[in-house]
């Protein structure tokens, strides 16, 4: 059945051209990962990220989203992250600040306004971060403040110019990734921005495969250790899909109306709630909380000293990070959910809920349900974000399968298998679930 359904993408002329247009975007995206930043030294910045790999960190997390154009000092340094920020921003602001609140609720048009302070922002951010890794990189080998002793030399001209042309690098790369993303979304499958950071955590799956595979050859990893992982690795992928299409289906009771002449008999319908509102959002802000110390320590040395107390204790880290994603979980639900303004809207429509009184008693029976749901959610993220970290400290080898990359992957995928099958479904082709079969559902997005 689902290999029909896969046959009846290629017969679509529209999803054919669809698909190919974004592999082509996405292509270029790849391509521009090689092309380097000017006066860096390539080799030496590959030395220092290798030395990064072993301990992790911001720097590290940088290098995963950005697809490992950090690694290589690309253009594409900064990758989709400052989109990503400013996304992020500027839906916590729309919260307090009521001339964003009211474009969100204009329809299209407001939809439009905010995208383009998105892209303000992106550019914004990416000029700051642009100032903030030039100066970083030149003092790469030539002050050990917080780099491990690192002595090669990433940056053999330091000056004005440098910085100047390494902010308008990055900037343009940040600005062209944006373009690609936009593209996508309009004339491809699936989000572009989501996708494009999808395929940078996707191309990182092939050098871990190797490493591992080295690792079997040379005997520091037994064979039987290796089978256990993939099959714990399969296990953890369908966690992620049930758990990221589960969800709350709460009922909705509508009271017959008239319109005009015509009497409407009352309809049921559900409201649904997901078991994972936040999306990734709470892993990314505990470890770049987590991360901060490392990187703010070449100025503050009692923060470095702090950061290696904690990432020596594995317990006290994962013990942090697991009280961080339950607190930006309930943090960032709280803030893009009201459950006042559902009871609202589901009152205006007519509507209630089957023994709960509309208004107040609405509002809070809402409220109660999301924070249930909240509580289980953050504890799958947690559980998911920490099972690297115990899997490297039992095998003894860094195990970078899971967390919020496998998050990434997992919803972008559900996303953009949606929108395939609402394609054949519309063409009166079978979907891939089947005839009979329930509709694939996707997650909340990346990114806005």
């Amino acid at each position: 059945m689902a290999l029909n359904a896969f046959a009846n993408v290629f017969r679509i002329a529209e999803l054919r051209s669809r698909l190919a247009y974004t592999l082509v975007l996405l292509s270029v995206y790849r391509i521009g990962i090689f092309i380097n930043t000017p006066g860096v030294d390539r080799s030496a910045m590959n030395a220092f990220m290798d030395a990064q790999k072993q301990s992790g960190g911001l720097v590290s997390l940088f290098n995963l989203f950005s697809g490992g154009a950090l690694e290589q000092m690309s253009i594409f340094g900064l990758g989709i992250m400052p989109y990503v920020s400013a996304s992020i921003i500027i839906q916590l602001l729309a919260v307090v600040v009521p001339s964003l609140e009211r474009l969100q609720k204009e329809g299209a048009a407001g939809r439009q306004k905010i995208n383009q302070y998105t892209r303000y922002g992106s550019i914004l951010l990416s000029v700051v971060q642009g100032v903030g890794i030039s100066r970083w990189l030149a003092s790469l080998g030539r002050s050990d403040a917080g780099q491990g002793g690192f002595n090669q030399v990433v940056v053999p001209n330091d000056n004005l110019w440098f910085t100047f042309m390494t902010v308008v690098s990055l900037t343009a790369g940040t600005a062209f990734i944006m373009w690609l993303g936009e593209r996508i979304t309009e004339r491809g499958i699936g989000n572009g921005i989501s996708l494009i950071i999808f395929a940078g955590i996707v191309a990182r799956v092939l050098p871990g495969a190797k490493q591992l595979l080295d690792l079997t050859t040379q005997e520091v990893v037994n064979v039987a250790a290796v089978l256990g992982l993939l099959f714990f690795m399969l296990l953890i992928i369908g966690v992620v899909v049930y758990v990221e299409r589960g969800m709350r289906r709460v009922p909705i009771q509508y009271a017959k109306r008239m319109a005009g002449r015509r009497m409407f008999a009352g309809q049921a319908t559900y409201f649904p709630m997901k078991v994972n509102a936040s999306g990734v959002i709470p892993p990314i802000f505990a470890g770049a909380v987590l991360s901060f110390p490392a990187t703010l320590g070449a100025w503050f040395p009692f923060l470095q000293g702090f950061q290696r107390g904690i990432e020596g204790n594995l317990w006290v880290y994962n013990g942090l990070f697991v009280l961080l994603v339950v607190f930006f979980s309930y943090f960032y639900t709280a803030l893009t959910f009201r459950p006042d303004d559902v009871a609202d809207n589901i009152k205006k429509q007519g509507g209630y809920i089957p023994g709960i009184r509309p208004g107040r008693q609405t509002a809070e029976f809402i409220e109660r349900t999301l924070n249930r749901l909240t509580f289980g959610g953050a504890i799958y993220l947690a559980i998911i974000c920490v099972i690297p970290s115990v899997i490297s400290s039992v095998l003894g080898v860094r195990f970078t399968f899971g967390g919020t990359a496998l998050l990434i992957v997992v919803g972008v995928a559900l996303d953009t298998v949606q929108q395939i099958e609402g394609h054949l479904i519309s063409r009166n082709y079978e979907g891939f679930a089947g005839p009979r079969g329930p509709r694939i559902r996707g997650r909340v997005r990346v990114a806005a």
